[in-house]
Order: C-alpha cells, then structure tokens, then sequence
C-alpha cells in the first residue's frame, strides 16, 4: 500500500508539473541572419529544434525593405512590389548606413545609387536620416528596428507563442559603433539580443556542428568564401578537439584569418546590368526622354536585372523584357553572359584579394587549406566560381552547405546555447576581433630639470585577438585625476578606400576622478596603481568596466595565510635546487599570475622608488613574450597591454590530478639527518598577512567615434516605433473587422434562399432581415472606407442579433439526430447494466439497493423527459422557438453518465468477499489424522492452508501471467490454492524503482 501511495504521489506531482508547463513563459529563441538584400530567420522551441521560418508569402528568405507610406507601413515582398510604383518611399540596403554620418564617403555611394531617397544630418550626432517628408524622418537604426520588429512578428505567428530573445548576424568587418547601432536599433522594439555573431563565424558554427564526428585532435582547415549582395568575405577556421574543464573534451573552431571587400558583391553587378539595360533603351530611340531621369522606370530595369542576373548564371544569353518601362512604350533586348562579364570585368579581378588578405592574416599557405567553401548568393555567379577556382588552386569548390540558410541555422544554435531554456551540445567557439584597439595616455616627467609632455601608447588587443575576455591595464605613475583615450590601433592593413569609410578611429576619452583623494585617504600604505579593467564581450564590443585605486597593506600580528598556488611554487622551487629563499619563489609566482589578467609597464617599474628586486630581474617581460616580429622594435614608457593569453588556455587546461600532486606536500620542507639517515619534515615560518584595499575611481566616458542616442533620443525612437506599430495594429483590426462585416453580409443573403433556413422562418422575418443586410451593405460602400473600426463592430453586432433567433433555430435541429441517438444509446446501455447488476447473487453483491434504485430512478426520469419534450417539440410549428434544446439533452446524459460511471469504478476497484465452505468430513478426517500424530512422531502433518497475500497484494501463483493478461484475481487464486493443495508462501521481495528509473 506505501508503494502504491508513493506511486499516486508522483503521478499527481507529473501532472501537476505538465499542468503548470502549460502557463510557463515562452522559451523560444530566433535568429536573425541579417544580410544587407535579405533576412533569414530561425526558431528554435521545445519540438521544433532548429527551423527556418516562412514568411507570409511561404518563403525562406525575405528582403530587407521597409515602405513607409503616410498611413501604412509595407515589409518584405509588398515593399519591393511597391518600390516599381514609388520607389521614394521604400528603403532598401540601409545596412551600409548604420553608424555613419553624412559625410561619411558610404553615404556618398548610397546617394549615388539611390538618388530617389534625399538624406540629411541628424542635428545632435550628424548621423544620416532619410527626409521623407518634412514631418518623416527616420534614422537607418530606427529603420532597422521596424525590421527586426517584424522579423519578430513572422517568428512569433510560425512559433505560436511570444519571442523576445535572439541573436542577430552583422559582417565581420563591423567596427564598434557599428555594432552599437545595431543593438541600438534592437532597444528601440523592445528585443533582447543574446549575442551579435559574425556571419562567417555562424557559417563556420553551422558547418561544424553537423560534423562533430569528423573533427578530432588533427586540426582542420576551411576557408569559407561568402560574397552576398553588398560585400565579400574570405575566412579561414580551424576545427579541432579541445580539453576543457567542464566538458571534457569537445569539438572547438577557431577564426585565423579573414580577409574582406566591402564593395564587392551582387548589388554591384545588378546596378551596372541595370545601366546597361537604360542604355540600351535609350538606344532604341522611341522617346525622347532619358530613362535614367525617371526613378520608377529605373526601379523597373533593377528588377529586370536581378532577374536577367540569376538567369545568365544558368544560360548563355536571355531576352530582357519589360512592359510600359516608360510613357507606356515597351522594352525588349537580348543579353550574353559574355556582354554581362565585361561589364563587371573589374569586379571579377578583385574576387581573389580577400582569400589573399585571409591567408596572409592566419600565416599559412593555399596548400594548407583543406577545403574551399561557398557561401552567399553572388558565388552562383559562373565566373566568380572560375576566378575563385583559379585563385584557390583546387579541384573543386565546396558546395555542401546551403549558401543562403547556413549562418541563420548556425545563429539559431548560438541563441538555443546562450538560453537556459534549452541544453545542447558544447561547441566552442573562439572568435577574433579585426581591428586593434590601444591605450593612448600623456605624462609630465622632468630630464635635465626640463618638463616634458611624454606620449605612450599600449596596445589593448592585438589583431585577431580572440574574444571574449578581459583585460586589466595598470596605471603605476599617478597619484591625481588624469585621463586616458582608447582608440584603434595601427590600420594600416586597411586599403586607403576602406580606411576612409571605415570612420573616426578615436573610441573613447575616459576621465578618472578621485585619484588623488584616494591616495590622501591612503598615504601611509603601499600603492598598487590605478586598474583599469576592460571587457570585449561576445558581440565584440569593448566596454570598460570600472576603474579602481588598489592599495596594499600588512596587517600586524596575523600571518598570512599561504595560498595554494604560493605554496605550488615554493614546492616546484625546492624540487628543482633551486635553494631561493620563500620571497623569491612568491614574487615569480606572483608576476605570472599577474600578466594573465593585467599589462603594467616596465618602464613605470623601473622608475619607482623601489630597488628592482629578484623578480623584476628573472621575470620576462611583456614586450618579451610577444611574437618574434615584435620584438626588437622599440617601444615608448607607460602603461603596457597584456600579451599573456596563452597562460590563460594553459592553466586552463592543466590536469586536476597533478595539480592534486603537486600541492600534496606544500609548506613542508624535507631535511634529511646525515647520522640517522632518516627524513624530517620542518615547516616553514608564515610572513605577516597582506591586505589589499580597493577604492572606486569615477569614471565619465565620452565616445568619440559615434555618440549613442541619449536616453530622450532612445526614448523618442522608441514612442515613434510603438506609434507606428500601433497603427498598423489598428489598420490591421479595421481591415478585419470591415472583412468580417462584409463576409456576414454575403453569407446571410446567401442563407434566406436555402430550405433548411426558410423552413424555420416566416416571410416577413426573411424580409425585415433582408432588408437590414440591404441597408449596411449600402452604407459599407458609400461610408464604410472612412468608418472606424468601432462603427464597424456596431454595425456587425447589430445583424448578429437580428438574425440570432433563425440561426438558433437552424443549429438546434442540426443536433437534434446526433444529440438525440446518443441519448438513447446512453438509456439502453445503461438499462442493460442495471439489470446485470441485479442479477448478481446477495452473497457476491456489490452495489446497494439505494445506489441501484437511484439509477433506476435516473434512467425513468430521463426517459420520461425524452418522450414528454419530443412529443411537445412534435406538435409545435417548425417556426416557432423548439423546447427540445441540445443543451437540455446534452445535460441529461451528463446526469446518466455519471451515476453509471460510479457504479462501474466502484465495481473496478471492489474485493471480492471470502467464501467459507463447510466439510464436516474433512475436518473429521483432520482431527483423526492430528490424533496420529501426536501418538506416532515418524507421521507428516499436512495442513491446506488459505491463500495468503504479500504486502503488494499479490497472490503467488505457479502460473506465471503472460504480457497483456490481467493478473489472477483473488477468487481464482484461492481456488488455486485449494486445488493444488500445497501452501503458497508470499513472496518476501518487494520491488522498488531502481535508480535513477524515472516515474
């Protein structure tokens, strides 16, 4: 029984558990593969574990194009679709425009290909707005988030439930402001980016985790070549296996190398095949006007382009046709790919510099790269794959990847990973930021009693330093408020052209307060310099963190308390006879701690007032373990960036069990007595325990390459968007509502000609009801377009109840036959029952005479009531209000079922009562065999005794019951028993879940 209470509890508590999973917040994530041309979005929820969602038009893909007319707002297809008729006001590739200001040369590029669209300066941040009109201006963040906005939209419709956490896709050559807008744009709506991934490294992630089983400790290279619509990407990863902590060994990729074309891509060849086709048409002469003047014949050639584009990939030449291109004259002309080539001769020469800037980045040889991969809808073009192949030296270009969906899957997974929602597999991922980010600060220092202005700067991230991860700059030299910049670093790998697109390299001014109170709170006691701590986090994007004044103290009269990794080093010291005294062995260990989480320069040591101590001599320096063509190359005084990341990945994976080793016999020291040859263990004294003190620094940043939107800015982007989106809600529920009026209209007309709704009704009824549906049809055309979605609602709820009562009357006698059948049914199974149940014999009976009366008293009461109500419904007119209703019957045999129900579960779980029979002979025969028994002891006893039941209450019986047979009752076990004559003895085990067996 406590088994059965236990199993009953646990039964309640699964239910219950799946009863509240059913009102839990949404769990699902998306992705956004946010292209410049187009979006691809991913999903992943509990039973759908990685899908691409369709769009309204049941596409996979859907182009980034917002049309903002005065009073609608068009996405996607109907957008495009819109852009052939006024172009003005649908915007298309704004991508290129996020984080610019006007004068910014891509701006010049973007008015140049769209001169429709008029572009102006935003007042406070000089960023470009689009001038729609003089009251419509919008910014590409703002833009951007109507388009995130209704990516969500889709996703939620495909998901059926809310989402509001993903992850979006940006280019890889995305500087931080850049970045910034982007998660700018994903505030503004309301959404909660998890990461901003870069498009290569989904891509790769994508490629990766369908492999996992062909990647080991034999490193792997792949070189994904992605040209999209705007721009060109060549990347170079590494696959391999990987020790870690947590998970034990798991697949890891590595981002080596990228090169990258910002301005090379399938918009480019669309727009100079578009030229090519208003050439042409002027050619032909039949107007005098210049096509290239009239932006909505223009808009018609580019779509004509994109269409002539995708074709010539496949054939050799194709007819371009377009029907009233201008003044309703229509176009006609035949192109080659050969023609096609030509034009887009200098963009095909250009195909092979990012795989040459990728592999000059990662240090290795096209003979080393294992596989070529294409990615992005332009590497269908046949001569980019000819030029590419050429370059690559390959026999064949890797297509086993799906080109257009791989990096929204591989973002999906990313989203699925960073949730709590849902457990995937580890796949590391080691990501590396493109452009070097440095320290730049001035100190005053004094040569030949001269005062000097002295310039230092360290750099902070290298060139394809992975991240995440954190950096510390320490700061040894000032003891007052000061001020420090970060900016890019050394970009002279950047060609000219992308160097003057690429923006302000100055990041931050940062400006410290409360230096110097600090150190006057803190005089007595050691400094320790001021620590300015960074984080690049896993979108890239630097921030710093805070900035502390450290100081350090030795409290009197506590020893310090030896840390294990001190206690490590004094051991490996000793071991290797090295006989340095305990400072020596502390100080190394704790240099190399230090350079894995903070860069102090060697400068700012040398220049303290301290002697240089054992440490500053044998410790290497940073400048030392940097890379080979690093060193030897002079480098000015100051604060210096951390080069020690290796340190970090080593300690990272150092085994458990030696560190376990090592630190066995740590603070011991074995001394070996020359006469006893025995070896003694003599503890080390503890010095004095040191303090460390940590003071808050105010910092007050100011961003240099692109101001953020202030909270009144982000604030009025936001209101505008949730205005916009509120009347499209509004629109969307007009339409709706003034649909639904029309289809009642349509279908009740329709309804008074059909018999089954004429036999329920009078004329006059049909004719007043006619007559309404007359009238607001009539005030649908004339009014109906300016009503609003109120007047509408009233409208369609005052037909409804006019027309109530027929439709009432109709549906009653549609359930009449099925409601009706049922409830005989009901009455002649259940008099069948309460039959049976009487026939049961009073020994073996089971029900009470009350329970079997109230049953029979339910099932007269309900038969009487059917006869009474269908008689009466009988004799009334067809068009007068029925008594018979369904929901009458439907409770009936709600009343029927349930008495029945009762008695059934009662029989289900009765015992039957025990049977005592009386064999006077065989208890005659007993007594006289227990007689000889006691006279003669050689004599065996034989007792027949009753069945018993283990504590599962379970009878044992020899025959064993086979699967899908009910297990023997109670009665038929003791029928068993008697027969075979032996004692059953119960079966002492009683089972239990074993563990881990889940109930």
């Amino acid at each position: 029984m406590d088994r059965k209470m236990e199993l009953s509890t646990w039964l309640v508590l699964c239910f219950t558990l799946a009863h509240l999973a059913l009102h839990t917040d949404s769990i699902a994530v998306m992705s956004v593969d946010l292209g410049s041309e187009w979006l691809k979005i991913a999903i992943v929820k509990p039973g759908v574990p990685m899908e691409i969602v369709l769009n309204k038009e049941s596409r996979r893909k859907t182009p980034v194009a917002v049309c903002l007319k005065e009073n609608e707002r068009l996405f996607g297809d109907s957008a495009v679709a819109m852009s052939a008729k006024n172009p003005k006001v649908v915007i298309r590739f704004l991508q290129d425009l996020l984080g610019r200001q006007l004068e910014n040369p891509q701006a010049a590029l973007y008015r140049k290909r769209f001169p429709e669209h008029q572009l102006v300066a935003a007042e406070q941040r000089g960023t470009v707005l689009f001038k729609l009109s003089d009251e419509s201006l919008y910014s590409p963040e703002e833009i951007l988030g109507m388009v995130l906005n209704y990516s969500r939209s889709l996703a939620q419709d495909f998901a059926e439930q809310p989402i509001k956490d993903l992850v979006i896709t940006v280019p890889v050559y995305f500087n931080q402001a850049e970045r910034r807008a982007v998660l700018q744009a994903a505030q503004m709506v309301g959404l909660k980016v998890l990461q901003l991934i870069n498009d290569n490294t989904a891509v790769a992630l994508n490629y990766g985790v369908f492999r996992r089983k062909d990647i080991n400790a034999t490193a792997q290279n792949v070189m994904f070549y992605d040209m999209g619509s705007s721009s060109t990407t060549a990347t170079i990863v590494t696959y391999m296996t990987t020790k870690t902590k947590d998970w034990g060994t798991q697949p890891q990729l590595q981002v080596q190398g990228i090169g990258f074309d910002r301005n090379l891509g399938g918009l480019e060849m669309e727009l100079r095949l578009r030229d090519h086709l208003a050439k042409l048409f002027n050619a032909q002469k039949k107007t005098s006007k210049d096509v290239r003047q009239h932006p909505r014949a223009m808009a018609k050639l580019w779509k004509e382009a994109n269409r002539l584009k995708t074709v010539l990939s496949a054939n050799i030449d194709h007819t371009a046709q377009i029907e009233g291109l201008l003044d309703d004259i229509d176009f006609k002309a035949k192109v080659t790919r050969q023609e096609f080539e030509e034009l887009c001769s200098d963009l095909f020469t250009r195909v092979a510099d990012p795989v040459h800037q990728a592999l000059k980045v990662a240090e290795l040889k096209i003979e080393e790269i294992d596989q070529v991969i294409l990615v992005g809808g332009a590497t269908r073009v046949p001569k980019v794959q000819e030029v590419l192949l050429k370059a690559v030296g390959k026999k064949e270009l890797g297509k086993n990847i799906n080109a257009d969906e791989a990096a929204s899957m591989g973002a999906v997974y990313q989203a699925a990973a960073l949730s709590k929602a849902f457990k995937v597999k580890p796949f590391l991922i080691r990501d590396a930021a493109l452009y070097p980010i440095q320290v730049e600060f001035t100190r005053s220092i004094e040569e030949d009693g001269v005062k000097n202005i002295k310039h230092n700067k360290r750099v902070l991230f290298q060139r394809m330093s992975p991240y995440p991860q954190r950096k510390v700059i320490t700061f040894n030299r000032y003891t007052d408020d000061f001020e420090f910049f970060v900016n890019y670093g050394d970009m002279s790998f950047l060609r000219e052209s992308f160097l003057s697109i690429f923006g302000s390299l100055n990041l931050t001014t940062v400006r410290l307060s409360g230096v110097g109170s600090s150190f006057q709170k803190h005089s007595d006691i050691e400094s320790k310099g001021i620590k300015a701590h960074f984080n690049m986090d896993e979108s890239g994007i630097l921030a710093l963190d805070r900035v502390e004044a450290v100081f350090e103290t030795v409290q009197d009269g506590e020893p310090e308390e030896e840390s294990t990794l001190t206690k490590l080093g004094n051991t490996i010291s000793s071991l290797f006879g090295g006989g340095s005294s305990e400072t020596d062995g502390k100080e190394n260990l704790t240099e190399s701690v230090q350079d894995e989480e903070e860069s102090t320069s060697k400068s700012e040591k040398d220049d303290q007032e301290e002697p240089e101590t054992p440490k500053e001599r044998e410790a290497p320096t940073a400048q030392e373990s940097a890379k080979p063509e690093e060193q030897g190359k002079d480098k000015p005084d100051g604060e210096k960036a951390d080069q020690a990341d290796a340190g970090e990945d080593q300690a990272k994976s150092e085994k458990p069990e030696t560190l376990d080793k090592k630190v066995e016999d740590v603070g011991k020291e074995e001394v070996k007595d020359p006469e006893t040859n025995k070896t003694e263990e003599v503890k080390k004294p503890k010095g004095p325990k040191r303090v460390k003190i940590s003071e808050e620094v105010t910092v007050r940043l100011e961003i240099q390459d692109l101001p953020d939107l202030s909270q009144e800015e982000m604030s009025q982007s936001q209101k505008k968007l949730q205005d916009l989106t509120d009347r499209d809600l509004q629109k969307h529920e007009r339409e709706k509502m003034a649909n639904s009026l029309e289809a009642f209209i349509f279908e009740t007309q329709d309804k008074l000609y059909q018999e089954e709704y004429q036999a329920v009704s009078k004329q006059d009824e049909r004719d007043q009801i006619s007559a309404k549906l007359q009238e607001v049809s009539k005030w649908l055309d004339d009014d109906g377009y300016a009503a609003t979605t109120k007047e509408l609602k009233t409208k369609l709820s005052e037909l409804r109840k006019l027309c109530k009562d027929l439709f009432f009357k109709v549906e009653e006698r549609r359930k009449w036959p099925d409601r009706l059948a049922a409830l005989d049914s009901m009455l002649n199974h259940s008099a069948i029952f309460l039959k049976g149940a009487r026939l049961i014999p009073e020994a073996d009976q089971i029900f009470t005479e009350v329970e079997l009366n109230m049953l029979e008293k339910v099932i007269a009461e309900t038969t009487t009531w059917k006869n009474t109500t269908v008689g009466e419904q009988n004799k009334l007119p067809s068009t007068n209000k029925p008594v018979l209703l369904s929901k009458d019957i439907e409770a009936k045999l709600t009343l029927l079922d349930r008495e029945v129900k009762y008695l059934l579960n009662k029989a289900k779980f009765a015992k039957p009562k025990p049977r005592k029979e009386k064999n006077t002979t065989q208890e005659a025969k007993n007594t006289t065999q227990e007689d000889k028994n006691a006279t003669a002891g050689d004599n065996e006893r034989v007792i027949t005794p009753e069945p018993e039941t283990d504590t599962m209450g379970e009878a044992e019986n020899k025959d064993e019951v086979k699967p899908g047979e009910a297990p023997p009752t109670a009665s038929e076990t003791e029928k068993s028993s008697s027969e075979d004559g032996e004692a059953k003895i119960p079966n002492p085990i009683v089972l239990e879940p074993s563990k881990g067996e889940e109930l």
